[in-house]
């Protein structure tokens, strides 16, 4: 049963449709065949978690963009949010 959501095919991270417990198959519609992500932690409703992993520093990618840098390694299965995201909206650019 779908119960994340992927908005771009080129995004490392999903969003909760439902909470999801510990250890629930994290399954959207477009999610290639091989691909088994686990909920590592609870993810609330509306929440981000990782379905690949991304490395200290790099982009977190929703909506085919980024959204923020990563202040930590994320695992596939980890809920995303504000305590490993740094958000790169509304930052300034030169």
């Amino acid at each position: 049963m779908v119960n994340t959501l992927r908005i771009h095919p080129e995004d490392n991270v999903v969003t909760a449709l439902v909470e999801l417990p510990v250890e629930t198959r994290v399954e959207f519609s477009d999610a290639p065949k091989d691909l088994q992500v686990i909920a590592r932690e609870p993810i609330p409703f509306g929440h981000k978690i990782a379905i690949a992993p991304i490395t200290r520093g790099s982009h977190v990618i929703k909506y085919g963009a980024s959204i923020g840098v990563a202040t930590e390694d994320i695992a596939p299965g980890q809920h995303v949010h504000s305590h490993n995201l740094r958000s790169v909206r509304g930052a300034a650019t030169s």
